[in-house]
C-alpha cells in the first residue's frame, strides 16, 4: 500500500499515477471480491472493537471528480459496520449559515468523538478546489487555507484522530463511461446531474488544483492516498485495506469486565 501514498513535501504529477494501476492484489476480478469480503469482515469486527474500547477516533476523508465512487467506497467498504459507531458526513455547496462562519466550522463540527469513525464524503477540501477553479476567492485567500488545514488536521491528530485521506483517482475516459451508464440505464438516472457535464469541462483546472492540494497538505500525520479507482473493485479492496491495516495497528483491546462475573448465574 505504501505505493500509493502522496510523500509529504513532494510535488505531485497525476499523469505519472495510473488509474488503471492494480499491482498490490493480484488474482482477477473473483478473487478481488474475495479479498474484499474478508477485509468487510475484518473491519467489522475491528470497528466494534474501536466502538468498545471508545478511546480512539477514525477520521475518512473521501476525495475525487464526479463519478469517481465515494458513494460506492461508503456503501461496499463499510458494509456491515455497526452504523452505531460510523457516521457519514457529506459536504455539498455551503448553507448561508455556514458561509456567514470560518470555512472550517462545519468540518470540525463533524469530527469524530471517542469510539467513533466519522467519513467524510467531500470535505473541508473543497475550500481548496471548488473555490479555486470557479474563482470564487481571491488566489491569496485559498493560497493560505493549506497551512491551515494542516494544522487544522495536526490539532486533531495531536487530541487523538487518526485521520486517513483518500483521493479516488479516475482518468476522463473512466468519467464518461460512469457518467453515459447514469443516462443509459434507467435506475441511475436519478444520479444524473447536468452540472456534472460542466464541471467535467473543467478537469484539466480541476487536476491542477488536486495536485497543488495533495502536495501540500499530504503530511507525516495525514498522508494522502492515491486510490488507483477506474476499477471499482480494486479501488475499494486498497481502502477496505488501508483501512483494516490502520485499525489493526492500534492495539485495541475490549473494555475489563466488571469483577465476579464468572460466578454469576443467570435465573
Amino acid at each position: 500500500m505504501k505505493r500509493y501514498r502522496v510523500a509529504p513535501g513532494s510535488a505531485v504529477h497525476l499523469g505519472q499515477w495510473d488509474p488503471e494501476d492494480k499491482a498490490a492484489f493480484d488474482g482477477g476480478k473473483e478473487k478481488t471480491q474475495e479479498e474484499l469480503i474478508r477485509r468487510n469482515r475484518e473491519l467489522e469486527t475491528l470497528q466494534e472493537l474501536l466502538y468498545a474500547e471508545h478511546r480512539h477516533k477514525i477520521l475518512v476523508i473521501l476525495q475525487g471528480m464526479d463519478t469517481a465512487g465515494k458513494d460506492g467506497v461508503i456503501r461496499h467498504v463499510f458494509e456491515g459496520v455497526n452504523p452505531q459507531g460510523v457516521r457519514v458526513a457529506n459536504f455539498k455547496a455551503p448553507s448561508l449559515r455556514e458561509l456567514d462562519r470560518d470555512y472550517l466550522w462545519r468540518a470540525h463540527r463533524q469530527v469524530p468523538g471517542r469510539g467513533e469513525m466519522v467519513i467524510f464524503n467531500r470535505s473541508h477540501y473543497e475550500d481548496v478546489l471548488v473555490v479555486r477553479v470557479h474563482d470564487l476567492v481571491p488566489p491569496a485567500v485559498w493560497q493560505k487555507r493549506f497551512d491551515q488545514i494542516n494544522d487544522f488536521e495536526r490539532m486533531l491528530v495531536e487530541e487523538g484522530t487518526t485521520i486517513l485521506k483518500f483521493f479516488l483517482h479516475i482518468d476522463l475516459d473512466e468519467q464518461k463511461k460512469r457518467l453515459q451508464a447514469r443516462l443509459n440505464e434507467p435506475e441511475k438516472r436519478w444520479k444524473f446531474d447536468p452540472n456534472d457535464l460542466k464541471e467535467r469541462a473543467l478537469w484539466p483546472a480541476y487536476m491542477n488544483a488536486y495536485e497543488e492540494m495533495l502536495g501540500r497538505t499530504s503530511t507525516a500525520w495525514a498522508p494522502w492516498v492515491v486510490v488507483p479507482s477506474n476499477s471499482k473493485r480494486y479501488r475499494n479492496l486498497v481502502i477496505a485495506s488501508l483501512l483494516v491495516e490502520t485499525l489493526g495497528g492500534l492495539d485495541m483491546q475490549y473494555p475489563a469486565a466488571p469483577d465476579g462475573l464468572d460466578a454469576l448465574v443467570i435465573a
